[in-house]
């Protein structure tokens, strides 16, 4: 039995002796059955759709001609494009590209501000833009850069479109015309700035060491948790630039050295302990995690604007601290984070730890060099906490957790996966009476309309 390349079709070998080495004799000489062509029809309906419609409209086009209601147009008019021009033609100005790849990125950002997908880009390397197809080469060139370029046009435009879309990068005349003119709007009342982002940060900064870590204290080692469990959200909100959070349990485990079952209790506890500061605002659905508000509240307002922000950056739990302790890891940040180099006394009162588990604390970041003593009080060292995680053995267990969360999620992206996979039938791939097909824009009917 021999196959048939395009039709699907299967022929027997022939009887004759002589054509037993030309199998595609016989596929010739056979009909196809009827199922066969019809599966073909199917399958070219779309082009074919696309071929009838772009020849109705080369015949409009000439009829108008004909009739003296549109003038004969050219490719080389002054109305195409110069990115079109390049892709039709292949030839660019060596000025302003300075080689091919230049050339072609250039025509393939324009055909994606322009709406095209990657499938329009190659109907038409055969067809109206050959001149790109040439400037890749080779078809290997072609067919092995061409998604990759198509990506990054794609990427690229995108993000030129968020840039224009986005408020705060447009520059409005705000000046009123005269005094019935009404009033712009700064944009302040909707998303906050990156900059309103890190002052609010640096404000809640100043509430959380005036006021929450003082409400926290009275509750033991679940209060250390929950000290640090607000630091590290805030840190994520630093590095987000946002002040609504998405963060998965998970995500915040690793942060704080805990297991994500921990998290989970703490959470709730935190938003009832901060007095507004954290409020749950949606639920997790899916794929995503539960959606926290991050806000100041008014009555803290005022508070805030009369403290001075403190310097360097907050953190949860640093991976060294995974070996040393929650309490170590307030001492450190109250010497790290300090205004004026404290000593042993202020850090026991700023920290509301006790002071037999103040002093082993600086005894042991003494002894492994974090700090030192000089006069009295504490300062940090140049030492690489990264580098003193590895030495003492943490930064495995860092690791680890955090390839163990990637297994544990990627599991349950493919379990929820199975629910939203939906079946493909052979009668859903074309649709009569639903345009697939795709036609290019008329250059004609636009120089009309302009």
């Amino acid at each position: 039995m021999y196959p048939c390349p395009w039709f699907g079709a299967q022929g027997r070998r022939p009887s004759n002796p002589r054509h037993s080495t030309l199998p595609a004799y016989d596929i010739l000489r056979r009909r196809n059955p009827a199922s066969a062509l019809v599966e073909l029809r199917a399958a070219l309906a779309p082009e074919l759709t696309r071929k009838r419609a772009l020849k109705a409209r080369a015949a409009r086009s000439v009829a108008a001609q004909r009739n003296g209601f549109l003038p004969q147009l050219s490719l080389t008019m002054a109305s195409e494009s110069p990115l079109r021009r390049v892709a039709r033609t292949g030839l660019y100005d060596t000025a302003r590209y300075k080689s091919p790849s230049e050339a072609r990125m250039a025509v393939l950002n324009h055909f994606s501000a322009c709406g095209w997908s990657l499938q329009h880009v190659e109907n038409e390397l055969t067809g109206q833009f050959p001149g790109l197809a040439a400037l890749y080469g080779t078809p290997q060139r072609q067919a092995r850069l061409l998604p990759y370029e198509w990506a990054k046009a794609q990427s690229f435009t995108s993000t030129q479109v968020l840039q224009k879309r986005d408020p705060h990068r447009q520059r409005k005349k705000t000046a009123p015309i005269n005094n019935t003119s009404p009033t712009l709007t700064t944009g302040g009342a909707g998303k906050l700035s990156s900059a309103g982002v890190h002052q609010l940060v640096n404000d809640l900064e100043n509430i959380l060491y005036a006021v929450v870590d003082h409400r926290l204290r009275a509750r033991g080692r679940q209060g250390l948790s929950l000290r640090l469990l607000i630091r590290g959200l805030l840190g994520y909100m630093r590095a987000k630039e946002t002040d609504v959070l998405d963060v998965g349990c998970r995500t915040l485990a690793a942060a704080m050295g805990k297991h994500h079952v921990t998290i989970a209790r703490l959470l709730p506890v935190l938003v009832a302990a901060s007095d507004g500061i954290l409020t749950k605002v949606a639920d997790a659905r899916h794929k995503t995690a539960d959606v926290y508000l991050i806000q100041l509240p008014e009555q803290y307002q005022q508070l805030a604007r009369e403290l001075s922000w403190r310097k360097g950056k907050i953190h949860a739990i640093r991976p060294v601290f995974r070996a040393l302790g929650d309490a170590t890891a307030l001492v450190y940040e109250a010497i790290e984070r300090g205004r004026d180099a404290p000593t042993t006394a202020d850090l026991v009162r700023a920290t509301g730890v006790s002071r037999n588990a103040c002093s082993a604390a600086l005894a042991e970041m003494q002894a492994l060099g974090m700090i030192q003593r000089q006069g009295g009080t504490w300062k940090t060292t140049t030492v690489n906490l990264r580098m003193l995680a590895a030495r003492l053995g943490v930064m495995d267990d860092y690791l680890e957790q955090i390839s163990r969360n990637r297994h544990e999620r990627a599991a349950w992206h493919a379990y929820l996966d199975r629910f939203f996979t939906t079946q493909v039938q052979k009668a859903d791939l074309f649709d009569p009476e639903r345009d697939e097909y795709w036609l290019p824009p008329d250059d004609a009917a636009i120089w009309y309309a302009a």
